[in-house]
């Protein structure tokens, strides 16, 4: 890919659009943290965001207003990160590609498939490195179950149980929480696009699609309790849930084959440090979590009653993303997550919203 002017030993120079959850939390710290990258503008007009940002990354970097002042000084800039709503992706993306600039696209990329199509066909005409932040790929979890999967200790998988699920009895509002279908929110497409991503990279394509969606809490106006079942093309069963409305939360991943069962509680514990303010750093422990939670591994009895054996959960790494980056910016390395993978994904969500709708499963 090309459409970067860094050279080698010059740090990248990124501009970061939106600092909302998104940029603040995620991407900021991450992109200022990695080696070859530099932080140099964030897009926001509002003025408690530019001092919160400049109290922790000082006089280095500046701010706009608008995203077309970033497009007037392209040949400044060697990447753009998009962590605004999401339904400014789509023309932001490619009002960035069209000033000759590789982007990165918070997930998810775009409202349906078909947009995420064209865009990749934009970045491939443009010679442009087009990548989305699906950061879950470098959940501790994840990680540790790729790494047993890939030594064949479960055998052959049969079922994939993925819960991201939480307890917010009450609507928080915003955008995210919006009844319209303009906004793209809603669960199905927030943490709906982690957990079918995540599925799709463990168990390759899906057939069919069933989905069941509900609006649970007063006054809310868009999904809050989604279920999504996948069967993929290899018979594996992917069943799926995000909700704001678990009183008592399932594991966050429960995978059953037919040597043995992986069961793993909890969430990874990045997102929580970067919000505490914590930063990756090379001399500290990133992403580790306590021996107590740990996943298990066996088969025949629970793991609350003793069944299995502890699977020491390897360490999450979200820094990983941006460090892929910079190599595929610098070295043509490859992207870490494709445009073609996000819009594999907004199919099957696509799928479930339809599903959800008709009541019925629906082929691929």
């Amino acid at each position: 890919m090309t459409g970067t002017t860094g050279t080698t030993g010059t740090p990248l120079r990124v501009a970061l659009i939106g600092y909302g959850l998104a940029g603040s939390v995620f991407h900021a710290p991450l992109i200022a943290t990695t080696e070859g990258l530099a932080l140099d503008t964030i897009v926001t007009s509002n003025p408690e965001r530019q001092e919160q940002a400049r109290a922790e990354f000082g006089d280095g970097v500046s701010f706009a207003a608008t995203p077309e002042e970033l497009w007037a000084r392209a040949d400044e800039l060697d990447l753009i990160v998009i962590a605004s709503p999401n339904k400014t992706h789509v023309p932001l993306a490619t009002a960035a590609l069209k000033a000759g600039l590789p982007v990165v696209v918070d997930k998810p990329l775009a409202g349906t498939a078909a947009e995420a199509r064209e865009l990749a066909a934009l970045a491939d005409e443009r010679g442009l490195l087009l990548s989305v932040f699906q950061n879950r790929r470098w959940d501790n979890d994840f990680l540790t179950l790729r790494k047993l999967l890939d030594e064949g200790e479960l055998g052959d998988v049969w079922r994939f149980e993925s819960r991201f699920e939480r307890w917010r009895p009450r609507p928080k509002g915003g955008w995210r929480e919006s009844g319209d279908p303009a906004e793209i929110g809603g669960l199905l497409y927030d943490l709906g696009s982690h957990v079918v991503d995540q599925a799709l990279v463990l168990f390759g394509p899906a057939a069919s699609v069933y989905a069941e969606t509900d609006v649970r809490r007063p006054g809310a106006q868009t999904d809050d309790d989604t279920f999504i079942a996948i069967t993929h093309t290899n018979g594996v069963r992917s069943h799926l849930y995000v909700s704001a409305t678990t009183a008592q939360l399932g594991p966050r991943f429960r995978v059953l084959g037919s040597a043995a069962g992986y069961v793993k509680h909890g969430l990874d514990p990045q997102e929580a440090d970067l919000r505490e303010g914590k930063r990756p750093d090379a001399s500290a422990e990133w992403g580790v979590e306590p021996e107590s939670l740990w996943g298990h591994v066996g088969s025949g009895e629970s793991p609350l009653t003793g069944g299995g054996r502890p699977e020491p959960t390897l360490p999450g790494a979200y820094p990983a993303y941006y460090a892929a980056i910079a190599a595929a910016l610098r070295d043509g390395a490859p992207n870490p997550v494709t445009a073609q993978e996000a819009a594999a994904a907004l199919d099957v969500l696509e799928a479930a919203r339809c599903s959800a709708t008709e009541g019925t499963a629906v082929s691929l």
